[in-house]
């Protein structure tokens, strides 16, 4: 995505060098947050960052948008791009940092992913790995396997878009702020003075969403905050101006492709069949050299 005026532009924010060398393709950080840490916009000019959730809720401001990126997912950010992190609750957040000459088609743009039981469980194992490590070794290998694992992950939905346009950021500071309010696009259109219709224009050309799917995403988005924290699915869907509890959890599995239950849990990760035996068999290959 190009980068737009109003954007976080590339390269803002304080510029944090990492102290492995260009012989250390990927490496792991583990840091522990308290509730309402914020970690103060800047960027990595050399490498790129995935931040994944290992507990806890992370909201980042990225490029042109917002993340939601709750436990078990996390965040890939292009080497370069101004972010800007706070913590929903305590977190533990692992951080892989990534030579962009390391892996050959890297997302351009940050997106949120969900990361695999097994990637999850090499990230666990690479909090261990000192730098620099032989290319040659276990740990090595290690590494090797979770590049490999980056260039398959999925990207999911939980983005929400930025608009430049004054009158769209009016909107979006009331979506950020009170997902739940009710107001629709005729009492939106009323309110700065416009045609529904201009609305309407600037919502596809902006968002490439309608003003309907940008409240609904705002709305799932605060949801899956508030569902990482414990709250039950039926006070949720209440205070976000749902009519019921099934209309919510409805709205929520056509989104996202599981139910609010399941969001949270290992279990419910889809991996076909076609995927799972090349896993097996990096597994299997990783332990025989070892």
């Amino acid at each position: 995505m190009p980068y737009r005026r109003r954007d976080i532009a590339p390269g803002v924010g304080e510029g944090r060098r990492l102290p492995a060398g260009p012989e250390t393709p990927v490496f792991c950080r583990a840091r522990e947050y308290p509730a309402g840490t914020i970690i103060a916009l800047h960027h990595h000019p050399d490498r790129h960052q995935l931040v994944y959730a290992e507990s806890g809720v992370l909201v980042v401001q990225a490029g042109a948008g917002r993340w939601v990126v709750p436990s078990t997912r996390a965040i890939w950010i292009p080497a370069g791009m101004g972010h800007k992190v706070s913590c929903i609750g305590a977190v533990g957040m692992r951080s892989l940092y990534i030579l962009p000459q390391a892996i050959a088609q890297p997302p351009a743009s940050a997106s949120t992913v969900s990361v695999t039981p097994l990637l999850a469980a090499l990230i666990h194992a690479a909090m261990d790995v000192p730098t620099p490590y032989p290319t040659a070794s276990r740990d090595g290998r290690l590494m090797q396997l979770i590049l490999d694992e980056l260039q398959m992950l999925p990207v999911l939905p939980l983005h929400l878009p930025q608009p430049t346009d004054p009158r769209l950021r009016v909107i979006g500071r009331q979506l950020e702020s009170t997902p739940e309010e009710p107001s629709t696009l005729q009492d939106w259109a009323t309110r700065l003075g416009v045609d529904v219709k201009t609305i309407q224009r600037l919502c596809v050309r902006e968002l490439g969403m309608t003003f309907g799917q940008w409240r609904q995403q705002a709305r799932l988005l605060r949801a899956l905050e508030q569902l990482a924290h414990g709250d039950k699915v039926i006070d949720v869907a209440l205070s976000l101006g749902y009519a019921s509890p099934s209309a919510f959890t409805a709205m929520f599995k056509k989104r996202f492709g599981q139910l609010p239950s399941q969001f949270f849990h290992w279990g419910q990760y889809p991996i076909s069949p076609s995927r799972a035996a090349p896993r097996r068999r990096q597994l299997r290959s990783l332990a025989a050299r070892d």
